[in-house]
């Protein structure tokens, strides 16, 4: 199952950076909302770290949107997706090429995101490097569980019109958990605490991220049949 995870990841990370829309447009998004928020500051006054972690953690869920959305219409724009449902390839290796190529790129995005939630909303991370590995592993975990999610849903809404408006209707309510988790690995690591007090937030981050790829592989080749 390795080699067609690979396969398909490699596909879909080659066709989104080759046309660029997908990745170009989740990081406007992400940095106008950065942007946007940083505006709501007097100049010289700090932003509260877990303020800054939130609009950290919105820009990554709009670009996640943005991502899923662009991997799976990458099939329908081509009329591809028979041919990965006629390949002798399993159906759970697309899933897990998309959650990886859409992991990816959201994490490039989140490379764009952090510097410039740092500068625009004037937070200033500092702690022992303990702090910094956890905060990083955190964001990395955090990401695995959304998208998990969203690699599920965008199956579900693939065909659908208006398919980003159902997404994100369906996706938000879903990853509040993990998104709390989230919020708080982060303001931890931009206040530079301890990293001590992570251990229940990653557990719980690790816990969603394991229970949605489960279901994942078990009810995407399902979603993805039914979309003819």
């Amino acid at each position: 199952m390795l080699k067609p995870t690979l396969l398909v990841a490699f596909k879909d990370l080659r066709l989104t950076l080759t046309r660029g829309a997908g990745l170009v447009q989740a990081l406007l998004l992400g940095l106008v909302l950065v942007f946007v928020f940083s505006l709501s500051r007097r100049a010289g006054d700090l932003v509260p770290a877990q303020t800054a972690a939130t609009i950290f953690w919105l820009a990554s869920l709009f670009s996640l949107v943005l991502m899923s959305n662009a991997l799976f219409s990458l099939e329908e724009e081509s009329n591809a997706r028979h041919g990965l449902i006629l390949s002798p390839a399993p159906l759970a290796a697309v899933w897990a090429g998309k959650a990886m190529a859409s992991g990816l790129l959201v994490a490039a995005s989140q490379l764009a995101f952090m510097p410039a939630t740092i500068i625009f909303l004037g937070v200033e991370p500092s702690g022992p490097l303990e702090s910094w590995l956890v905060g990083i592993a955190g964001i990395l975990i955090v990401d695995w569980g959304l998208v998990a999610v969203g690699t599920l849903l965008g199956a579900l809404a693939q065909g659908q019109a208006g398919r980003e408006s159902l997404l994100s209707l369906v996706l938000f309510p879903l990853v509040i958990p993990v998104l709390l988790a989230g919020i708080r690995l982060t303001t931890g690591f931009l206040e530079g605490a301890s990293p001590l007090g992570a251990g229940s937030w990653m557990g719980l981050a690790l816990g969603f991220g394991a229970l949605y790829s489960s279901v994942g592989l078990l009810l995407f080749p399902t979603l993805y049949r039914a979309g003819d």
